[in-house]
């Protein structure tokens, strides 16, 4: 096997976000719930004899050296493998936008390498790799929609029903350490366990507040006035909205059934700002690519 074709690397909600507590080294204690979404980048890979890496942008430009070239080196050097990789990149999930897309990049490219270069690493490896290279890395390689702990490294999978999900990203982007050093991020939220959100979760209906909260809108809000406009744009018309993440991104639920509740017309949707009606998957595509 010589190449992957096709590969999606699929974003992620996060139905709640709590921040617990913080570590002596300065890394945030967390608890939320991901579920993964339909909206997708696509890498295909190819194998280099050479031992080059290198990344090949077919849409949006991207930084020198992104998440998914970084997950290759880090692959690369701790198997020790002589093999190199072309990662060729179609980004259509946004940037800034707290929907994990770069992390996705990044597991996508590390089942796919373990394939490609014959390393046969299991699950457990890939994911303690990831979490190297970012705190959401470790999901998406696991594969399922999940309860996630610690600084991303704790990880349950979870089932839920399959949700459709409006989620919209103003022009604005933001940084995940920006909104993490505000002095005024909620760092001390009660834990939870995951029964407290399997038992007070009603997913289906749109009316019902959502399990917790985002501790980290409230900064977001602060620092992003368009977070609040697109929030606000959600909440009129789903009855509820959430920020995803670190942001700018806001989701809504949008029911479960085989068709959503509400939607909004291709020319509803304000100048500058991207959005999709997304659908929950049950599994990754790429979920079965390691034991």
């Amino acid at each position: 096997m010589n190449a992957l074709y096709e590969l999606s690397a699929p974003a992620k909600v996060n139905l709640f976000l709590h921040v617990v507590g913080r570590r002596a080294d300065g890394y945030h204690q967390l608890q939320s719930v991901f579920a993964l979404i339909d909206w997708a980048d696509t890498l295909h890979i190819e194998r280099r004899r050479d031992g080059q890496l290198q990344r090949h942008d077919l849409a949006t430009p991207m930084p020198a050296d992104d998440l998914s070239l970084r997950a290759a080196r880090a692959l690369q050097q701790a198997s020790g493998s002589t093999w190199g990789a072309d990662i060729h990149l179609h980004k259509r999930v946004p940037a800034g936008a707290g929907l994990g897309g770069g992390s996705s990049d990044a597991a996508t490219t590390l089942l796919a390498l373990n394939r490609l270069w014959g390393l046969n690493w299991p699950r457990e490896r890939l994911a303690a790799l990831g979490l190297t290279l970012g705190a959401d890395v470790p999901f998406f390689v696991c594969g399922q929609p999940a309860f996630v702990e610690g600084i991303g490294e704790r990880v349950t999978p979870v089932a839920l029903p399959r949700l459709w999900l409006a989620v919209v990203k103003p022009a604005a982007s933001l940084g995940t350490a920006q909104i993490f050093g505000s002095p005024t991020l909620e760092r001390a939220t009660p834990p939870v366990i995951l029964a407290d959100f399997l038992a007070n979760t009603t997913l289906s209906d749109c009316t019902a507040v959502g399990f917790g909260r985002n501790d980290l809108e409230a900064v977001a809000h602060a620092e992003c006035a368009e977070v609040g406009q697109v929030a606000d744009w959600l909440q009129a018309r789903f009855g509820n909205s959430r920020m995803s993440g670190s942001g700018s991104a806001v989701f809504a639920r949008a029911g479960t059934g085989d068709r959503p509740l509400a939607t909004w017309g291709e020319d509803q949707l304000p100048a500058q700002w991207v959005g999709r009606m997304c659908r929950s998957l049950a599994v990754h595509p790429l979920a079965h690519w390691a034991g």
